[in-house]
């Protein structure tokens, strides 16, 4: 019996990588992760390698099933160089987590976009919707748009095996998002390009866009695009110490720098202090402070500073993996 694995993997573009795909064949498949056989691409395609020596590899990390598709799976992979060192665009095999002693929980935001007027789903061709207010957590044709395209989304990404936390219409007209958690910096990684990968390909059916950017609208007065990182290891959720927490919270102050580089591309146009974002100049904490760079759950303050913090800073088009890498590195600064 024959088996579709959908081989996905970041390319080399920068500074903000896209997804790519394509379909291998497999006789007597298992259905799984240990009998995915490494493959390779054609890196020149994909700004990973130069014509005359382009063989990139395929190493497969992730598998789930693939509800799309008949007797399929989606093999999420790394990208490594023909000598199995990891490529310079592979930011997975920079994680420090082995033990995935790191939980994570992003919340991916993103526009709804039709190609044809270049607009958000929801927005006339000429002119603007009503100010964002009414768009957050919505119901009705007024005020929430697309609807079926997040709803078959979910119900692909459950299907999965992913582990979606939720979704929620956002505060601007045709922007969502959806949640996933997961216990390890590496699955989690995992399953949000494994989600996106999904959203994508259901975008194709609708003839609708997804636009990852973190503020697609400029500087019209709307809110952008984020990928709030939820994020604990063992230190953290067993501290019960307030002490412990500004000692974490404080190691991200010298190395700011350090994480807007990875946080995603034109983050400056999203992060300006409005629209519940702290300015990309400053850092910040606070509890339940949602205008600062890092917030405080009012939850880890009520269970005796015991629990996880929010880093607000990336942006919708961040890459996760690079992401939590950024993240882990600092809080083992204080270890």
């Amino acid at each position: 019996m024959a088996s579709k694995l959908e081989y996905i993997w970041l390319d080399g573009y920068k500074p903000t990588q896209s997804l790519r795909s394509k379909t291998k064949i497999e006789h007597n498949f298992s259905g799984k992760l240990e009998d995915c056989p490494l493959w390779n691409f054609d890196g020149s395609s994909t700004e990973q390698a130069p014509g005359g020596s382009s063989d990139c590899v395929l190493k497969p990390v992730f598998i789930c099933k693939d509800p799309q598709r008949k007797k399929a799976y989606l093999v999420m992979c790394e990208v490594l160089n023909p000598d199995g060192t990891p490529h310079d665009s592979n930011g997975r095999a920079h994680i420090e987590d082995d033990d995935n002693d790191f939980w994570f929980g992003f919340e991916q935001e993103y526009f709804l976009w039709n190609p044809e007027t270049n607009k958000p789903l929801g927005f006339p061709d000429n002119g603007y919707p009503v100010p964002q207010g009414p768009y957050y957590c919505s119901v009705g044709a007024k005020n929430a748009y697309g609807r079926r395209i997040v709803e078959e989304h979910l119900d692909v990404c459950l299907e999965a095996g992913l582990n979606v936390e939720g979704i929620n219409a956002e505060v601007a007209a045709g922007q969502w998002e959806f949640q996933i958690f997961a216990k390890g910096a590496k699955e989690a990684g995992d399953q949000i390009w494994v989600a996106r990968y999904l959203l994508e390909r259901i975008g194709e059916e609708y003839n609708v866009a997804i636009n990852w950017h973190c503020k697609p609208l400029g500087t019209l007065d709307w809110n952008g695009s984020g990928m709030h990182a939820n994020f604990s290891n063992t230190l953290l959720r067993t501290a019960a110490s307030q002490e412990t927490y500004t000692k974490v919270l404080e190691a991200f102050r010298p190395v700011v720098k350090e994480h807007i580089e990875v946080y995603g591309a034109d983050n400056h146009m999203r992060l300006t202090g409005k629209h519940e974002t702290a300015s990309i100049n400053d850092y910040s904490y606070g509890v339940s402070d949602r205008g600062a760079s890092i917030r405080i759950p009012l939850f880890t303050v009520q269970k005796g500073w015991s629990g996880y913090l929010e880093d607000r800073r990336p942006n919708s088009a961040a890459d996760p993996y690079k992401v939590a890498a950024r993240i882990i590195k600092t809080v083992k600064s204080v270890l």
